[in-house]
C-alpha cells in the first residue's frame, strides 16, 4: 500500500464507535481479567518476517480491545483516570497525523502558540502574574523537575559542577505524598533518607508544626533545607495538605514551595471547591494532571513555575545551535526550557477540550464529582455490612466490606476486589491504612451518574455476600 493513499476506511469508525458505545452498556465487562500466559494464547504475539494483511492487522486491533481494560466504563474506579471525551480522542488523532514536535516554533508554530495560551491561562487561574511552564510527561515528572529547579536555586554551582563541596540538601513532603517525590531524590543525587517525610493528621493532611519542627531539627544537623512539596489530592485518600499555612513556613526558610496538584489540581476551576487550594498563589511551582479530572487522555500534564526564568536557568546547556537558531522566532520556542528534546503534541487535545468544554463546563464537572463521591460516602454510611475508613476529602471513598464471618476481614476485601475484576463487574483499587486494607474508590467519570455509582455498590454487596 503506498503510503499516499487514504487508508481509513469505515471499518475503523466502526470499531471506534462500537468500542464507545459498548462501554456505556452495564452488561459489558470492565476487564476480561486472564493470567499472562493464558492471555499470550488467545492473541498471535509474533513479528512475522513477513508483514500481514490490513484485515489480518484489524484482527489484532479487536483482539486488544478485547482483553484490554475498559477504562471508559463507567465501572472503572481503579484509578485516579478514567472516562472518554471526543475532544481528547481528536486531539490524539490530529496531534499524531501532524507528527510535529513541541521544540521549535519552526516546525510546531500552532502548538506553540496553543501551549503558551493554556500556560497562561492555568498559571492565571492559580495566581501567578507572569508564568512560565510547559506540558511534561506526567506527575512524576513535574514533580521531578520542579525538585531539580529547586536544588539549582539552592546550590548554583552544581549544574557545572555538580555536588563537590555542597552541604547534604534536605526535601520535605508529607508521609501521604506520592512516590515519584523519593524517585525524585534519587534521580538528583539527594538520596531518600534526605527527603523527609512530615505526619499528617486523620484525613491525610501534612501538619505544619511538623515541617516546622522538621525543618529546625536539620539545621540543627547542619544541613541544607531547599525545598518543600505539599500535595493537593494525595494518591489514597484524596487530601489537601494546607497550602496557606505551609506557605509562611517555606518562606521564612527560604525554601522552594511546590506544590503537587496532580490530582486535585483541577478543584481549582470550581468556585465551590477551590479553597482547598487556598495559598497556592504563594507556591513556586505547581505540577497538574489534566489526564485525571479533566479528563483527557493519558498523557496530560504541566509545569507551572510562578516566576520566569527558572526552567530556562535549569534546562538550557550548549551544543543546541543546530536546533536552536534563535533568530526571528527564537523567543517563542518551548526546547530550551524542556528537560526533552523531542516532545508530543500534549497540548492539542487540552486545547480542544477547553474550547469545546469552556470554563463553566468543567466547574460543572468538578461540582459534581464531588456530589457523586459525598453520594458514595453516604451509602457507605448507610450500609450496614460497610465502614468508612478515612474521612472524605474530595474524590477519593476509602472504605471496606465488614463480613459476618471469621475471615481475616483484609484478607476478605482483597478476595471481594478480585472476584468483582475476575467477574468483569467493577474494576477498583485498594490500599492500606495503616495496618488495615482499604477499597479506594475514585469519581474521575465526567459521564458517571449516581445509578453508576448505585450499581457499583450493589454489586459489591452481592458479590461480598457469595463470598461468605
Amino acid at each position: 500500500m503506498s503510503d499516499t493513499k487514504p487508508f481509513l476506511d469505515q471499518r475503523v469508525m466502526d470499531l471506534v464507535n462500537t468500542y464507545i458505545l459498548s462501554n456505556a452498556n452495564p452488561e459489558t465487562k470492565v476487564a476480561h481479567h486472564l493470567p499472562p500466559e493464558k492471555l499470550r494464547s488467545q492473541i498471535d504475539l509474533t513479528l512475522p518476517e513477513n508483514g500481514c494483511s490490513l484485515d489480518e492487522l484489524y484482527k489484532t486491533i479487536e483482539q486488544y480491545l478485547t482483553f484490554s481494560v475498559r477504562t471508559g466504563h463507567r465501572q472503572f474506579f481503579n484509578q485516579l483516570w478514567s472516562g472518554f471525551t471526543l475532544p481528547g480522542l481528536l486531539g490524539e488523532l490530529f496531534a499524531s497525523l501532524a507528527n510535529t514536535s513541541m521544540y521549535t516554533y519552526e516546525v510546531a508554530p500552532v502548538a506553540t502558540l496553543m501551549e503558551k495560551e493554556l500556560i497562561k491561562k492555568l498559571g492565571g487561574i492559580c495566581g501567578f502574574e507572569n508564568p512560565e511552564g510547559l506540558f511534561v510527561t506526567g506527575g512524576s515528572n513535574g514533580n521531578l523537575q520542579a525538585m531539580m529547579i529547586a536544588r539549582n536555586r539552592a546550590l548554583p554551582h552544581v549544574k557545572s559542577k555538580g555536588y563537590s563541596n555542597a552541604a547534604e540538601l534536605i526535601a520535605f513532603v508529607s508521609e501521604e505524598a506520592h512516590y515519584s517525590f523519593e524517585k525524585s531524590a534519587n534521580v538528583l543525587g539527594l538520596g531518600s533518607t534526605n527527603l523527609r517525610k512530615i505526619k499528617t493528621d486523620d484525613t491525610g493532611r501534612m501538619i505544619p508544626e511538623e515541617l516546622a519542627m522538621a525543618i529546625e531539627e536539620s539545621l540543627e544537623k547542619g544541613k541544607q533545607p531547599f525545598f518543600v512539596g505539599a500535595t493537593a489530592g494525595t494518591t489514597v485518600k484524596g487530601a489537601f495538605d494546607p497550602l496557606e499555612d505551609i506557605a509562611p513556613i517555606a518562606k521564612q526558610h527560604d525554601l522552594w514551595f511546590h506544590v503537587d496538584g496532580a490530582l486535585g489540581g483541577t478543584v481549582i476551576l470550581s468556585p465551590r471547591h477551590r479553597h482547598l487550594l487556598e495559598g497556592l498563589d504563594k507556591a513556586d511551582s505547581f505540577a497538574w494532571n489534566a489526564h485525571k479530572l479533566m479528563g483527557l487522555p493519558l498523557m496530560c500534564s504541566i509545569l507551572l513555575v510562578r516566576e520566569k526564568g527558572h526552567l530556562w536557568k535549569t534546562n538550557s546547556v550548549s551544543g543546541t545551535d543546530y536546533i536552536f537558531h534563535d533568530e526571528s522566532y527564537g523567543a517563542y520556542d518551548l526546547g530550551p526550557i524542556s528537560l526533552q528534546c523531542g516532545r508530543r503534541v500534549d497540548a492539542l487535545k487540552l486545547w480542544l477540550s477547553w474550547k469545546y468544554y469552556g470554563d463553566k463546563g468543567y466547574t460543572e464537572r468538578v461540582d459534581r464529582f464531588f456530589e457523586l463521591a459525598a453520594y458514595a460516602e453516604d451509602i457507605v454510611n448507610h450500609a450496614p455490612s460497610l465502614e468508612l475508613m478515612a474521612p472524605r476529602s474530595s474524590v477519593n471513598v476509602c472504605f471496606r466490606y465488614v463480613p459476618n464471618t471469621s475471615e481475616d476481614i483484609d484478607k476478605f476485601n482483597l478476595r471481594l476486589r478480585e472476584e468483582l475484576a475476575r467477574k468483569g463487574k467493577a474494576l477498583v483499587n485498594f490500599a492500606r491504612l495503616g495496618e488495615d486494607v482499604a477499597i479506594r474508590l475514585v469519581i474521575a467519570n465526567h459521564e458517571l451518574t449516581r445509578e453508576d455509582v448505585s450499581l457499583f455498590f450493589d454489586s459489591l454487596i452481592q458479590t461480598a455476600e457469595s463470598l461468605t
